[in-house]
């Protein structure tokens, strides 16, 4: 039988395959549409508390302290041990840290272990790491090891750009949605060795440049998308030069003035 409605969703589909070339980019009211990627990885340790915060840590441990119960030595420990001597001059550092304002209960555990003998210092001792690693004391933008308590940005060089230094991004063509533009430039641009999860759908900020020559009737308009980054590294395509991963104070520096005011309330302070 003869079916209208398949015969008129047909056509309809074939006017929207062919009315537009495949490939062709956006253009929307004189302005060509470009999808960018602000991605980023998270800190990955907590940040340095400030003398407020450390001064207000230790009152609470102290009010803490003079609140709680007597702790049972003779029920936890066994008589004349190793770890009966290290409670036992622990606590005799923490009763004088309680008298004295100017230090602090983890301050004077920390010196009492440093002047016990190396028998005991080595026992059940945590050793902490550096909070600066190899990749700071380098200054290497390209590792993801670097400023570990701050939250990095992806940048990438493009020589003969408008923008030289610019997030990851590229023009839309007129078969994407905003977010898959972005995910392809992405990996266009930068590789798919990386571990990558967009955030959501919708920009978080954009970009509106006008014609950069006389001759040139269209705009640019830049839209910015939000990922996260958990594993893997950039291998850039031939048409990046370099690339760096920048906190929000260095993007500022590396990015032009109008390209960076338009994205910087869109980034994070930590």
């Amino acid at each position: 039988m003869f079916n209208r409605a398949a015969v008129a969703a047909a056509s309809t589909k074939r006017w929207f395959a062919t009315a537009v070339p495949a490939q062709a980019p956006l253009v929307v009211k004189n302005n060509r549409i470009l999808a960018s990627v602000i991605l980023s990885r998270a800190p990955q340790i907590t940040r340095d508390s400030t003398s407020f915060e450390k001064a207000y840590f230790d009152y609470r441990e102290k009010l803490e302290r003079q609140q709680a119960t007597s702790f049972p030595t003779e029920f936890y420990f066994k008589k004349g041990s190793l770890a009966e001597r290290r409670w036992k001059e622990e606590e005799e550092a923490r009763r004088a840290a309680m008298t004295d304002p100017t230090t602090s209960l983890s301050d004077a555990v920390a010196n009492v272990e440093h002047e016990m003998d190396d028998a005991a210092a080595n026992l059940n001792k945590v050793v902490k790491s550096s909070r600066i690693t190899k990749a700071d004391q380098e200054n290497n933008t390209k590792s993801l090891d670097r400023a570990l308590q701050r939250t990095l940005y992806l940048v990438v060089h493009k020589p003969g750009s408008e923008q030289p230094w610019q997030f990851p991004q590229g023009q839309i063509d007129s078969t994407e949605y905003l977010h898959e533009a972005a995910e392809r430039q992405l990996a266009d641009d930068c590789g798919k060795d990386m571990d990558v999860w967009f955030v959501g759908r919708q920009p978080i900020s954009h970009f509106k440049q006008a014609p950069s020559r006389k001759n040139d009737e269209l705009g640019v308009k830049t839209f910015f998308m939000k990922a996260r980054v958990y594993a893997g590294q950039v291998k850039p395509n031939k048409d990046v030069s370099d690339y760096a991963w920048l906190t929000k104070e260095e993007l500022e520096s590396k990015l032009s003035p109008e390209y960076y005011n338009a994205v910087k309330d869109s980034l994070g302070d930590l």
